[in-house]
Parts: C-alpha cells; structure tokens; sequence
C-alpha cells in the first residue's frame, strides 16, 4: 500500500480514482460547452439594426440558387439553425411552416439556413412537410457573415440567430439565440410592429 493522500489508497483503488477524475473533468468540459461557456464564434459580430444585410447566393433544398437580391421588396426572415432532422431544428421549422399563411400575408418570405447539404434539406423538408426553402451554407461563409456560426473544425454549425430584412434590404431586427418552441410567433409579432412603423 502506498503512503500519502489519494497515495495511500491501494493502487488498483488509485487507478479507479484517477479514472474517475478524468471523467468528471470531461463532463465538466461537455458542461460548459453545452451552457455556452466554452462556444466557439468564428464569426464576426452580427449585423445590427439598420444596416445593409449581407448578400447571399445559396442553394436552396430544390437545388435551385437563391439570392438575397431576388427577394427585393419583400421582407424577408432569414433564420439560421445547427442541423437539420435534430429536435429542437425540427420544432422550430414545424413552427414557420404552421405560420407560412400568417407570413404570406404580411409579404414576408422565410428562408432556414444552415451549414447542411442541400441534399440534407430536401430530404429534411420531405420528411416534416416544409414549404418554405431551406439554404445550404456548407462552408458556414453566409453564417460567418451574419456573425452566425458557432463551434470549430468538422463541428462548426449555424447559430441559432434570426433576422428580419426589410423589403430595402435593411436589418430591421435581430433575435439571437433563440428558443425553438415559441420563435415563430415572436418573429410574426416584430413583424407587425415593424409594419405597423
């Protein structure tokens, strides 16, 4: 038997020990992380209020190229999102797709982005009924822009940010972080407002 705090434990008990420690310290690191502690934000800060939106030119789930040009006059929710098929991304789309008539009606076009295929889009659409077009940001360029991407390496993904284009092209609001279940309702709700102004 060794002598001497965790040394006078037998050594198969200090091994065990020691295993554990290692454990706890990982868990304590996934913690943080998962808290946002330890989030990596490659990107630059997001684009305020009243500023020019950064362009884009994606591919949309239809396999079809979607500029923010295009899309002049109207407004525009571009929201951005991790990763398709993932359960808080899927109630998040369920949400705007429940409210695609509410939209219609105040001229207002929703577009998902995220660093996903667009081959992942058309079969995450498919499989949740979803109308509106879904962006592939592979290469996170578009996310970094709109200070939108989170993580590093393989592990980088969208942000859960959202934005409200004005029909110049103007950011008229920006809500980050969002929470998944009520988003699309406080996305219709801004959008009166900002109308209504």
């Amino acid at each position: 038997m060794l002598q001497y705090g965790y040394a006078s434990l037998p050594r198969s008990n200090l091994i065990i020990v020691m295993k554990m420690l290692k454990i706890a310290a990982v868990l304590a690191v996934l913690g943080l992380v998962s808290f946002g502690f330890l989030t990596i934000n490659t990107g630059d800060d997001p684009p305020k209020v009243g500023a020019i939106a950064p362009k884009f030119s994606l591919v949309s789930n239809e396999g079809v190229e979607v500029k923010l040009s295009d899309y002049e006059g109207q407004w525009i929710v571009l929201y951005f999102y991790p990763k398709d098929f993932t359960s808080g991304c899927t109630i998040e789309a369920h949400n705007f797709q429940r409210d695609q008539e509410l939209y219609h009606e105040k001229n207002a076009v929703i577009f998902g982005v995220s660093v996903d295929s667009a081959e992942s889009h058309a079969e995450f659409c498919a499989k949740e009924g979803l109308e509106f077009k879904l962006l592939a940001d592979v290469g996170g360029m578009v996310s970094t822009s709109y200070g939108s991407i989170r993580g590093a390496g393989s592990a980088v993904v969208s942000a859960r940010n959202t934005f409200i284009i004005d029909p110049e092209g103007k950011v008229a609001k920006v809500f980050l972080g969002v929470k998944p279940d009520p988003h699309s309702a406080e996305v219709l709700e801004a959008l009166t407002e900002l109308q209504k102004g």
